[in-house]
């Protein structure tokens, strides 16, 4: 429901914080001297004074020092459209001993991970280190190290219970060696997208001076951790809050952790005064209307559109959809599906339905990156394709449309770009995207084609890279037909079969491709 937070971490001076007020003029020049003799007297006066003053009250670095470490993360990174050619991508980020063994840092960064290794006192010797538990949803992640003298003298963190502090927080990190802390000031809590999944979720926002911050740094108050850096903005930093990271751990702990759970329905502010005659609600206007309902597997469809959502866990929804949460204020009714609740469990509603007020128990489904008919993420697994000839397939999903950059919503094409956010059907549970031509006599006059949406090979509607190639193994009058969606510029292509084999091998060699495909098989 509302613009996401950029998923990358810019390092700009925001330029909104930049000194705007006008330069004093050179006629001053007399009055600018004794003003400066003055103000750099008095600024002279003040610092003898202040070395006399008792220090700021705050957590003792040392305290830290054994609570925090340092990680680095070796991975592979695949490009995006030549998927044959991995690469190995190392960062650093930060580790917060939570427990005997246990280091809490976030899921980003950790996806085909080869090297995880731990370091303490930021500096010094590394342990090799393994997570042993991950949610990508929740961009948390556990890790440990088998080797006892890595924990010789580390002591867990706490996390703040209850309602967070707007005053005295820091950022804490190691750099070069060194313990770096810098104030924090609270701006908001909000409800937005999650840093690497589609569902929206609470999140605090504190400017800071401390540049580069969304490597898992610790946001700290009375000793106690107020939640974890997930990126930043300008000097604006986002922060998955304590009272969101905490039940998710001690769920886990307690061995009855689901998953989180999410609202997939989509609902809309009721602005217009006519729409609530219609909906024959007396009294004053509130709820948010519901205009939408995904079929989502181990869910009932109790919820439909046109329903008036009224009320959730007692809470009161007004008409433009958010709920005066007691610990935070006002909120978007989204975070209603992840306050302090996981997948499986009941969310009790009332809502207004033809004329009257009735109560419903809406079961939470469980976050999936396949719910939609783009998949929105594909961790773990190493990135499909096909090369069938010098063709290029592809699966269109979310991860292949941000290789078109940060703004791939406004820069990917619009053929491909419009099919986000939809669901899949009984007819197609996916898209197979043509992605480029690797020139060769074989095809003369395609060379050209690119980014195409599949629709049949062979005649056989396509879902998935599978499906290809199934579809290949039954040419048609000694031809192959790939044909495309409707509304592109070129709608099919028709070629040799018998000759297709020999085309790909002299591609594979032609550009030192290293295999003709990597497909999963189907579900």
């Amino acid at each position: 429901m509302k613009p996401s937070f950029p998923t990358a971490a810019p390092f700009a001076a925001n330029s909104s914080t930049a000194d705007t007020r006008p330069a004093r003029p050179l006629e001053l020049g007399v009055w600018s001297f004794f003003e400066t003799w003055s103000l750099g007297f008095g600024a002279l006066l003040i610092a003898i004074f202040a070395s006399f003053a008792p220090p700021a009250s705050a957590a003792p670095n040392s305290d830290w020092e054994n609570s925090l470490v340092y990680l680095e993360v070796t991975r592979k990174a695949y490009e995006v459209f030549q998927p044959w050619t991995p690469k190995s991508r190392t960062v650093q980020k930060n580790g917060l001993v939570i427990g005997a063994r246990e280091i809490l840092t976030t899921a980003e960064e950790l996806s085909d991970r080869t090297l995880v290794r731990v370091q303490r006192g930021g500096r010094g010797k590394w342990w090799n280190a393994e997570v042993v538990w991950l949610d990508y949803h929740a961009n948390l992640a556990v890790l440990t190290a088998s080797d006892a003298t890595l924990w010789q003298g580390l002591k867990p963190a706490s996390f703040i219970t209850g309602k967070l502090p707007k005053e005295g927080l820091q950022i804490v990190r190691w750099r070069s060696g060194n313990l770096e802390t810098r104030k924090a000031e609270f701006n908001q809590f909000l409800v937005e997208d999650a840093r690497l999944s589609f569902f929206q979720h609470l999140q605090l926002e504190a400017s800071t001076e401390m540049q580069a911050v969304g490597w898992a740094e610790p946001l700290v108050a009375n000793g106690k951790v107020a939640g974890l850096a997930t990126g930043q903005g300008g000097n604006n930093a986002r922060f998955l809050p304590a009272s969101f990271i905490e039940p998710i751990l001690a769920a886990r702990k307690a061995g009855k952790y689901p998953g989180l759970g999410f609202f997939p329905f989509t609902w809309t502010p009721v602005e217009n005064p006519s729409t609530f005659k219609f909906l024959k609600l007396p009294g004053d206007p509130r709820g948010a209307l519901v205009i939408d309902v995904p079929a989502t597997p181990k869910v009932e469809p109790n919820l439909k559109p046109r329903d008036l959502i009224l009320q959730v866990d007692g809470f009161d929804v007004d008409n433009q959809g958010y709920y005066k949460d007691p610990d935070y204020g006002q909120l978007i009714v989204e975070n209603l599906g992840s306050r302090r609740k996981f997948a499986g469990e009941i969310v009790k509603m009332k809502i207004w339905r033809d004329g009257a007020q009735m109560n419903l128990d809406y079961r939470l489904p469980k976050l999936d990156y396949s719910v939609k008919l783009l998949v929105e993420q594909t961790f773990d697994q190493a990135p499909e394709y096909l090369i069938a000839g010098g063709l290029i397939l592809q699966p269109l999903n979310i991860p292949l449309l941000r290789g078109f950059g940060e703004d791939w919503k406004r820069r990917a094409p619009f053929r491909l770009a419009h099919y986000a956010g939809e669901p899949p059907s009984a007819e197609r549970s996916g898209l197979v995207v043509l992605t480029s031509v690797l020139p060769d006599p074989y095809l003369v006059g395609y060379q050209d084609a690119r980014f195409l949406v599949v629709d049949t090979v062979n005649g056989q509607k396509i879902s998935r890279l599978a499906d290809v190639q199934a579809a290949l193994q039954k040419p048609q009058d000694g031809f192959h037909t790939v044909e495309f969606q409707r509304g592109d510029n070129l709608r099919r292509i028709v070629l040799d079969a018998a000759q297709m084999d020999g085309a790909t091998k002299r591609i594979l060699e032609r550009y030192r491709i290293p295999a003709a495909s990597h497909v999963e098989a189907n579900p």
